[in-house]
């Protein structure tokens, strides 16, 4: 990282992959603080526009086809992620041009350095955390600024992709992310570490990046006192929280009927529409951060009350027939446990698809996969897979999908494999019945939520 950049210095910014999730969010922002903003991406049509397309068009954000066709000498900087290789096109003619290539956590982190930054870290959570920090804030008129990691629901009703806002106060809720090594590079006001289960990296490594990711922090750290790994990097107890042990922001009591979670927060009694209970925690993570910022508990369980969501994350895409179509963005073995074990509190069965969203992934984490999913069955669901979402580019594929459901199929005739989505659909409408739940899962592929309403529909 080049820790003498600074963003303020450039005002055309070109984003490659800007419809990616963590460039549109940096890129709406800075198109919000005034900055010419333009970028290109490979889902891009020509000629038939997608929605994200149109709605960085209505902000005056430039869209071009990933073909280099949008790069021009008033460029000031070529914005990349960690997936985008020197070969790339724009890439190369960045380099042609003589324009400046920044990686996307070196600019989230300049931007980080100019503001009040709360930044939300761990393994998973962080986008669901993300959101209800800013709801809180944002209902109790402090005005914050967020880039999120999935859309607002609040806000995709504004016609916007829902994971940037540009408020009035100097208050900015970010992600930090782990999987790339980026955590390090932010400097926070406040930081929540929610959990630390492996998932791109080992133990060992992600025990440094946090241990970093404190030490840049200026103020509050705030971590999950319930999970054990992230316990022992705590150094504020008193702003720590947990679920019934012995921390600054206790819950306790856990219900949940229907689409609603209750419990108690330190005595005050609070409802989220949301099921499972890993949101208990991941609203327990938000009121103490809030609590940092100045707001009571009896004011963030007020404002909770009225949070939308976010998009994919145990999102409901509808009912037909009396079955339950849910979609969610689990990718990791402790997610996919967490969605399952959500669900089941709302069906009779559930039908849980999972789509690995790579094979550099899914060689990481298949061991857990293959470990836990079986155990969190109950002896009437079912676990589906399909065959790996590959994006494109460099990749080996030393375990696949096939290999993974052996093993499972080994140890359970719980276990289901459709290689090619499609053919799950029969299946599923011929097996759901009345009060089951269907459960999507899975990350990177943008054709998912589409996918949820087209079992929806077939049902």
């Amino acid at each position: 990282m080049n820790d003498l950049y600074d963003f303020q210095t450039h005002h055309h910014f070109f984003f490659v992959g800007i419809a990616g999730t963590g460039m549109s969010a940096i890129a709406q922002y800075l198109r919000g603080i005034g900055k010419r903003v333009s970028g290109s991406d490979r889902l891009f049509g020509k000629e038939k526009k997608m929605l994200i397309q149109e709605q960085f068009e209505r902000q005056g954000i430039e869209c071009f086809f990933q073909d280099a066709s949008g790069l021009s000498p008033d460029v000031d900087v070529l914005v990349v992620s960690t997936a985008i290789e020197e070969s790339n096109v724009e890439y190369q003619k960045a380099l042609q041009l003589h324009i400046p290539i920044v990686k996307r956590s070196e600019l989230l982190a300049s931007i980080s350095r100019t503001k009040r930054t709360i930044a939300v870290g761990g393994t998973s959570g962080k986008s669901t955390t993300t959101a209800m920090v800013y709801h809180i804030l944002e209902q109790c008129g402090v005005s914050p600024s967020i880039m999120s990691g999935a859309g607002l629901t609040s806000l995709q009703e504004r016609g916007l992709p829902g994971n940037a806002w540009v408020g009035k106060s100097d208050w900015l809720v970010i992600e930090a992310d782990e999987s790339d090594g980026s955590i390090v590079n932010y400097t926070s006001e406040i930081a929540l570490l929610l959990n630390m289960d492996r998932d791109h990296k080992e133990y060992d490594e992600l025990e440094k990046l946090f241990n970093t990711f404190r030490s840049h922090t200026t103020g509050r750290f705030i971590v999950n006192q319930s999970h054990p790994r992230s316990k022992e990097l705590s150094v504020n107890k008193d702003y720590d929280f947990g679920v019934e042990t012995d921390c600054g922001y206790e819950g306790r009591d856990f219900r949940q009927k229907g689409f609603s979670i209750s419990f108690s927060c330190n005595g005050t009694e609070v409802t989220i529409p949301v099921i499972g209970r890993h949101n208990m925690e991941n609203a327990l993570a938000a009121i103490a951060c809030c609590a940092a910022v100045g707001i009571g508990v009896k004011d963030c369980a007020k404002t909770l009350a009225s949070y939308r969501g976010i998009y994919r994350r145990t999102q409901l895409t509808g009912e037909s027939r009396g079955v339950t179509v849910i979609d969610d963005f689990a990718h990791n073995p402790a997610e996919v446990v967490c969605a399952i074990r959500a669900c089941q509190t709302v069906g009779e069965r559930v039908f849980a698809w999972f789509q690995p969203h790579g094979f550099g992934p899914l060689k990481f984490m298949h061991k857990e996969l293959e470990q836990e999913v079986i155990p969190s069955l109950r002896p009437n669901d079912q676990f589906i897979l399909s065959d790996v979402y590959y994006a494109g580019g460099t990749v080996t594929r030393e375990v696949t999908t096939a290999d993974v459901v052996k093993v499972m199929e080994a140890a359970s005739d719980q276990v289901r494999y459709f290689p090619d989505r499609k053919d799950m659909i029969p299946y599923l409408k011929e097996q759901a019945k009345e009060g089951d739940v269907i459960l999507v899962m899975g990350a990177r592929d943008t054709t998912l939520s589409d996918f949820a309403l087209e079992i929806k529909n077939s049902l």
